[in-house]
């Protein structure tokens, strides 16, 4: 431990700093201007250089790239497809998780969404929530919450809370597609008015 701050001091701003105006100071010392006194002239000059020198700055944290999220993101909807094919869902909220999940499939497809995608982290999360929480919370509400049902009959089904739940998260990913499609369509038209500018 203290070998390796040893090395960092060495490799440091700081001692990197003292060590040029150390070299003005025996530089000094041998031009005659420092004159007896130039043991204190050399580590004063070297100790100024090391109090005037910029700070070490800490190194960047290395976070994942949009693209290694969206890897990861794809990963975790398969996941979730698998458990989804294991649940037994009525007609009605089944077709509505179908028409989610064909729709969750486009949107994480590998293509030009994935590099729309990358540039617009609100997209990204929005997504990630979706496949994440908000589907399987609601499927897995509905499973727990049927079988108490049974047992308490005349109560509100809870096949129509979970249809509604899917019907709003399918409307969710359709804004977000629509989002997605208008700004690669606004590229696109930037892309041309810059050509068209470029060409005149």
């Amino acid at each position: 431990m203290a070998t390796s701050r040893f090395v960092g001091y060495l490799e440091s701003r700081k001692n990197i700093a003292g060590g040029c105006c150390g070299l003005a100071g025996l530089a000094l010392t041998f031009t005659g201007v420092a004159g007896p006194y130039w043991p204190v002239v050399v580590a004063g000059l070297y100790g100024a250089g090391a109090l005037i020198a910029p700070p070490e700055r800490p190194a960047l944290p290395d976070f994942p790239d949009p693209t290694a999220q969206l890897d990861e993101l794809r990963g975790d909807f398969e996941t979730l497809r698998g458990y989804l094919a294991d649940v037994d869902l009525p007609p009605a909220a089944a077709g509505r998780l179908t028409e989610l999940t064909e729709l969750l499939t486009a949107l994480l497809d590998p293509g030009w969404v994935t590099e729309v995608l990358a540039q617009d982290p609100e997209s990204m999360h929005t997504l990630s929530r979706a496949v994440r929480q908000d589907i399987p919370e609601a499927v897995d509400t509905f499973v727990r919450t049927r079988w108490w049902t049974r047992l308490t009959p005349g109560t509100e089904p809870p096949e129509r809370h979970l249809e509604r739940q899917l019907t709003l998260l399918h409307e969710e990913a359709e804004r977000l597609a629509t989002a997605l499609r208008e700004a690669e369509a606004r590229r696109q038209e930037s892309h041309t008015r810059y050509l068209e500018d470029r060409s005149n």
